[in-house]
């Protein structure tokens, strides 16, 4: 049985002090993460100071391209199943996400997937998911 992802209405996502760089630059299809300036470690999710060294950050552009790390489908009594997956970015870092535009049965860990931008309700920037490649 194919199971398709079928998008509900998206939420506007928070906009707060100090990721309005994300969002603006999701408005422009560009997917930001954060790196740190002394360590060169990536990371996610944004954040000023680096998870690791405590270091001051920079926001630099991801390609967009990852490997599903582990997901999970919600199907039982939802009229609308989607997966929530847990992405490795090629850039080192791994996300939580959802897999979108694709059959829902068919996935799998170790799948390559791209970044896809999901418009928001309102005026909301767009959210970064994925879909298989």
């Amino acid at each position: 049985m194919t199971m398709m992802y079928q998008p509900n209405p998206i939420p506007a996502p928070a906009q707060e002090k100090g990721n309005e760089p994300f969002w603006e630059a999701a408005k422009l299809g560009k997917f930001l993460i954060k790196k740190c300036k002394s360590c060169g470690q990536t990371h996610w999710y944004p954040r000023e100071l680096c998870p690791f060294c405590m270091s001051d950050t920079e926001w630099i552009e991801a390609s967009g391209k990852g490997t599903i790390y582990s997901l999970s489908v919600m199907q039982r009594g939802n009229p609308n199943p989607y997966c929530i997956a847990y992405v490795s970015l090629d850039e080192g870092v791994t996300m939580m996400t959802q897999i979108v535009d694709c059959d829902l049965a068919a996935l799998k860990i170790g799948q390559k997937v791209k970044l896809v931008f999901k418009p928001t309700e309102g005026d909301g920037p767009p959210v970064p998911m994925f879909t298989p490649v």
